[in-house]
């Protein structure tokens, strides 16, 4: 094994956590104050001789905000992540500036600084820690393609769980912790690689890589049914400086989707749960009114119009009801605008529309590829029998390749969890239109059980700003 670099070692020593941690609380009590201190000096000839008494003031907010930022987690392990952590610092700079506008408004701490400058204040911060935390993305994701981590870690055992947690880290990992092989002491040494890291040797040879320092991390992988065994090397490990971890079976993690909940004190992995708990179903409820109710507005003068072109273009009337699946399999009637001619409406929807479908008007076809016949969904999510965003409904009927959904996907019932939606991730993701082939079914069926567990208003609202160009760019319905 070819010894690790100078600059490796010196990002796996234990005190460059802490010293890094130090650096960025005082870049984020820098970051707090600069905008006002540069108000004050610009606009206000460095506030003459109150000086002194706005730098103190800026001391006491910049280490409120610190404060803030330890207390919400802003710098706990998650620093060294992947993760974005944008709606986390929104919502600590709100919680630290909240402290100054009392500080200005009740307490009239701040009386050189104006309203607007107040919010130029609070604008150009959040800009500025945003960018500190691109920056710092960036910086990580060069040290990570590089070789260098935090901490160097071995996996003990050479199982299929092994392999399998592996893979999911070259997929998942981060700096934190960097994969240098496998450790086995079965394997024979003529084996060279397990799953594309070289095989290191036995639990001697951990050892000794150990006491050299070369290691600070051991993912025991080992099946759970040798627990004798597990029990040997955790007890020799303990006696090391290393981290030992237990690495649960990958296909459990799997099935539990990454959560682990205690009962009683006692860690057991969730395999499902209440979709919306707790306030999020009032939450989304008023998102859609909101919603839905100014979309409405907007939008009125454009139905209008569509309603009278489609009752111009052919007989019958100008909406369309079906009957399709909604929450917890119940049936609910779905709007839409007439998109086919009224003595060939197929309402169990049987037969998927196709290219150049001979049932389709002349409006329909325009308003089926610019997804304009949803828009009477509006009434749908104000009546509360769907929702602007969720697993799109579908009728009684629908098959893909000739087989019905509920029978093609076994998970499929899984998608009625919540209210269907007008919009959602499969559809902003590609999977819209036609159902052909089975795959399409599936991944559609995967992108909306996706959304289910990661819900959150952030969530919908990402997913609403993406429907129009993914509308405007798709070519899959017709």
């Amino acid at each position: 094994m070819r010894p690790q670099s100078i600059e490796s070692q010196l990002i796996n020593k234990p005190g460059f956590i802490q010293y890094f941690v130090a650096f960025t609380r005082l870049l984020h009590g820098f970051t707090a104050v600069l905008p006002g201190l540069l108000l004050i000096w610009w606009l206000h000839d460095g506030a003459g001789e109150q000086g002194e008494y706005y730098t103190a003031l800026m001391l006491f907010f910049a280490l409120i905000t610190v404060l803030l930022f330890q207390t919400f987690g802003v710098y706990s392990e998650e620093l060294f992540s992947n993760l974005l952590r944008f709606r986390l610092t929104l919502f600590c700079w709100l919680a630290a500036f909240s402290m100054l506008v009392f500080m200005h408004q009740a307490l009239g701490l701040f009386g050189l600084v104006s309203n607007r400058q107040l919010l130029i204040w609070f604008s150009a911060s959040l800009v500025l820690f945003g960018a500190e935390r691109l920056l710092l993305l960036l910086i990580l994701r060069t040290l990570t393609r590089q070789g260098r981590h935090l901490q160097n870690a071995v996996i003990l055992g050479g199982t299929e769980n092994g392999i399998r947690i592996a893979e999911y880290l070259s997929r998942n990992g981060d700096i934190r912790m960097g994969l240098l092989g496998f450790i086995d002491d079965r394997v024979k040494r003529s084996s060279k690689e397990i799953a594309g890291l070289p095989l290191l040797g036995d639990s001697k040879a951990l050892e000794q890589m150990i006491r050299n320092e070369q290691v600070q991390q051991v993912l025991v992988a080992l099946p759970w049914t040798a627990e004798n065994r597990i029990g040997q090397l955790v007890g020799r490990l303990r006696k090391l400086p290393v981290s030992v971890l237990l690495v649960p079976d990958m296909l459990a993690l799997r099935h539990s989707h990454n959560r682990i909940t205690e009962i009683a004190g006692l860690p057991m992995f969730n395999a499902s749960q209440l979709p919306l708990r707790g306030w999020s179903p009032l939450i989304k409820r008023l998102e859609d009114l909101i919603l839905a109710g100014l979309a409405l507005l907007l939008l009125a003068p454009l139905m209008l119009l569509l309603a009278i072109a489609i009752k111009l273009d052919s007989p019958g009337p100008v909406l369309f009801r079906q009957k399709r699946y909604g929450y917890n399999n119940r049936l609910i009637e779905v709007y839409k605008f007439r998109s086919m001619y009224h003595r060939m409406a197929d309402a169990n929807a049987e037969r998927q529309t196709t290219r150049g479908d001979a049932r389709i008007t002349r409006i329909g076809a325009f308003i089926r590829r610019t997804s304009l016949d949803e828009l009477p969904q509006l009434f749908n999510v104000l009546f509360g029998s769907m929702s602007m965003v969720g697993p799109r409904p579908h009728a009684t009927a629908t098959k893909a390749a000739g087989i019905l959904f509920e029978e093609a996907v076994e998970t499929y019932s899984a998608r009625h969890r919540v209210k269907p939606g007008i919009t959602g991730w499969a559809q902003v993701n590609g999977y819209r239109g036609e159902t052909d082939t089975l795959e399409k079914i599936e991944k559609r069926v995967e992108f909306d059980l996706e959304y289910i567990e990661n819900w959150s208003v952030w969530f919908d609202l990402y997913i609403l700003f993406r429907t129009i160009p993914a509308v405007i760019f798709t070519k899959e319905a017709y």
